[in-house]
């Protein structure tokens, strides 16, 4: 029986729309096989034929915008969201993460779900709220290159790394900035389904990736 895996992205007011679109797109793409992916591709699949099952969450389930002022409209508020098996925590620019952080309800629903979920990820300065909730104490984590000092003042405990796309650390992966979703949830996809089924996926969306490992 093929497993299929949930996928829970996080909304807040003015998050960045890469930061959910990459993913989304990734795992939304990926097939058990090449035939479910050529399938997916060409716009004759069926949901049976998608690993992943991409839902997106927020605090109160009410319309948002994204930071460009797209309009988005969330699957689930908190309160109504199942567990997920695979959790994405977006980022957003600076000010934004910093409003966000102080929202208990968030940071609490972010740790709630780490205890439900097989995987935590983050893209770009999504790695503040993961680390906000105490997460990556004593882990390896990476954000936007651009607030990487930040990040090591703000969170002294976590190893900062500052090359690759991504730092897998089993449990928790934190991606780079932006675009770095997308190496991010390939790699989730190549440890799924394998490299075969990454690759592809990637080279469906012609995204340039040689799939770097952290």
């Amino acid at each position: 029986m093929k497993h299929q895996w949930t996928v829970g992205i996080l909304l807040f007011e003015h998050v960045d729309l890469t930061d959910i679109a990459g993913p989304y797109e990734v795992f939304y793409n990926a097939g058990y096989t090449m035939h479910d992916l050529r399938k997916t591709l060409s716009g004759q699949d069926t949901p049976e034929n998608h690993p992943f099952v991409v839902r997106t969450v927020s605090q109160s389930g009410q319309q948002l915008k994204a930071s460009n002022g797209l309009r988005l409209e969330p699957d689930y508020s908190f309160e109504q969201s199942p567990a997920f098996d695979i959790v994405v925590v977006p980022g957003g620019n600076l000010g934004i993460i910093a409003h966000v952080r102080a929202q208990d309800e968030i940071i609490q629903w972010i740790a709630r779900s780490a205890s439900q979920s097989t995987l935590m990820t983050s893209v770009c300065s999504g790695a503040f709220l993961l680390a906000q909730t105490g997460l990556l104490n004593g882990k390896r984590a990476t954000t936007h290159w651009a607030a990487l000092d930040l990040f090591e003042q703000q969170f002294p405990q976590i190893q900062v790394q500052r090359t690759g796309k991504f730092v897998d650390e089993g449990t928790i992966i934190t991606s780079a900035g932006v675009t770095a979703g997308f190496n991010m949830a390939l790699h989730v996809v190549e440890r799924l389904l394998g490299e075969e089924m990454a690759q592809a996926v990637a080279r469906g969306i012609d995204f340039q990736t040689s799939l770097p490992h952290e």
